[in-house]
């Protein structure tokens, strides 16, 4: 099975994650917040990956501290789940709409973190989640995961809208990229490593 655990404390968060890349898309997620447990439900449902997090954080300062270190903690245990990524497939897409909102998602296991964040999101919030935090979260995502990651607003404005199909967006093409492709059991590089 490729799972991974991360404990991750410190004075403004303690975060405990199990992710199973190889589930059905079940997820218990409890951040305090319940937009974001929408929202990573949602990621994990189109993954398939199985999660479990729980997240407490200084929610009386911000949500910030709590949505950027779950990104941490969940980068992390993908990293580790990934292993040594003999055999997958590497990259993965998503073309995600979502009534008048269409997502593109373009990502790369390549240990080379990135973000391209291309997303005009109206600030506010919706349900209590900061639009602007869903940026720092895969921020925090790409690097600790060693994601080159590009997400990009081809249409839409509903708030609600676009931050679930970017999330759906980004489960659907890490599912894609961990898929085990059985032609061949090496590193999917001209490199022979990542």
């Amino acid at each position: 099975m490729r799972e991974g655990t991360v404990e991750r404390q410190t004075r403004e968060t303690t975060i405990n994650v199990q992710l199973r890349l190889d589930g059905t898309g079940e997820a218990e997620i409890e951040s305090g917040i319940g937009f974001f447990n929408h929202m990573l439900s949602s990621m994990c449902r189109f993954a398939y990956f199985d999660l479990q997090l729980t997240a407490r954080g200084d929610l009386e300062v911000d949500q910030h501290h709590t949505i950027e270190d779950c990104g941490l903690a969940v980068g992390q245990a993908f990293r580790d789940a990934v292993g040594d990524k003999k055999g997958i497939e590497r990259l993965g897409e998503a073309l995600l709409p979502m009534d008048e909102v269409l997502v593109q998602v373009a990502l790369d296991i390549s240990n080379r973190p990135y973000l391209v964040w291309d997303v005009e999101c109206a600030g506010g919030n919706v349900g209590g989640f900061p639009a602007e935090m869903a940026e720092e979260f895969f921020r925090a995502l790409a690097v600790q995961a060693g994601l080159t990651l590009h997400i990009r607003l081809l249409s839409g404005k509903n708030r609600h809208h676009i931050l679930e199909a970017v999330f759906k967006g980004v489960g659907r093409a890490l599912g894609l990229a961990v898929r085990v492709n059985t032609r061949f059991s090496g590193i999917l590089s001209t490199k022979g490593v990542l």
